[in-house]
């Protein structure tokens, strides 16, 4: 996958390179006079990225610790209760990324800290970001086929089936990403590493290019699935209103909301970014790109990557609109702690002769 975390810097520009064969670090780099606009703003690479990888990490570790242990004490009983656990251990993996980012962006740590970078973090980040996607697309499927084909039995709603799913799901994509670990093989030097595509062998890049493409289509395939869902929840909703002359079932409301906002997420942290993505990836891998379009697709790539990224604090709002169970669950949780609290303060205001109020009145 591409790299999230590359980055041209400044000292690059001042060398030109006159072999045949040149990758995207070579090309980027190599200009015998480069202006100064070509350069990417350390204020934005340096200061505005980091602190913005910084914030999702901490928003993410507090929205998603707290979803995963809720969910370990949920049973696996339905199909969708297994999609949504899958989708919070990516999450999770996903966000422990976001250090190697932000120290990295920071430029502060020692030079094979890019190459553990580029090598290892941001295949795990993309690794985990499509599992995310495709659980998001197979929650999106078990809604539909609920609401629009609610008599139809079906084996591809049965928790077997969704752990089949799941199985084959991470076996599929680590065997589509694991290679741009293997393949980002070239010997690390510190001028090599300026660039993660200069870490890869002639395979290793076609590799690359390879993987991202049918990583764009995965994304887009499944988001054009979803469309289908929703139009197709939101017209059998419609035609039971019409037929019947009544408020349509709640249930069916309340998931075609749910879809609703699996789409709002889709379209908030995901369609930008791929919208881009090709064009980055052509830029980054291919010699025909002046710098300065280089430069722009870096930065389209950076903002829309952190849209993305973003996603790990959008989807406990989706566990909580869609999963009864986890609702019930935290519920149950969080009285039960303003209970013991509420008993321990009264405890506290008998003993001592100053009244005490309960932490969780309102």
């Amino acid at each position: 996958m591409e790299a999230i975390h590359s980055l041209p810097h400044t000292k690059d520009y001042a060398n030109k390179e006159t072999t045949n064969k040149m990758n995207f670090s070579d090309t980027i780099n190599s200009s015998a006079n480069i202006s100064h606009k070509c350069i990417p703003s350390t204020t934005i690479t340096k200061q505005i990225l980091p602190l913005a990888y910084g914030l999702i990490f901490i928003g993410g570790i507090l929205l998603n610790g707290p979803a995963a242990w809720i969910f370990f004490h949920i049973s696996s009983n339905r199909s969708f209760v297994v999609y949504l656990k899958n989708i919070i251990i990516a999450d999770l993996l996903m966000t422990f990324t976001f250090p190697f980012k932000f120290v990295n962006d920071l430029d502060n740590g020692p030079w094979q800290m890019r190459v553990v970078v580029c090598r290892f973090s941001a295949v795990i980040f993309y690794l985990n970001m499509y599992i995310g996607i495709i659980f998001l697309g197979l929650i999106s499927f078990d809604r539909y086929y609920k609401i629009v084909k609610p008599f139809l039995a079906s084996f591809f709603q049965s928790v077997t089936c969704s752990k089949i799913f799941s199985g084959g799901i991470w076996a599929i994509m680590m065997i589509l990403l694991i290679p741009n670990m293997i393949l980002t093989n070239r010997t690390p030097t510190e001028e090599h590493s300026r660039n993660c595509t200069g870490l890869k062998s002639e395979l290793g890049i076609q590799w690359h290019k390879v993987s991202n493409y049918i990583s764009v289509g995965i994304f887009w395939i499944v988001f054009s699935l979803l469309i289908f869902f929703y139009s197709s929840i939101s017209r059998k909703i419609y035609n039971s209103y019409r037929k019947f002359r009544k408020k349509t079932n709640s249930a069916k409301k309340k998931s075609s909301r749910n879809i609703f906002s699996i789409m709002l997420v889709f379209c908030i942290c995901f369609v930008p970014y791929h919208i881009c993505r090709i064009p980055y990836t052509a830029s980054q891998t291919g010699s025909t790109f002046s710098c300065q379009s280089k430069i722009t697709f870096y930065y389209l790539k950076e903002f829309t990557l952190l849209l993305s990224s973003a996603n790990v604090c959008l989807d406990p709002v989706i566990y909580f609109l869609l999963c009864q169970p986890f609702r019930r669950m935290l519920f149950k949780k969080l009285f039960a702690r303003c209970g013991n609290m509420n008993a321990t303060e009264m405890y506290k205001s008998r003993r001592s002769p100053t009244p005490q109020g309960s932490v969780c009145s309102s």
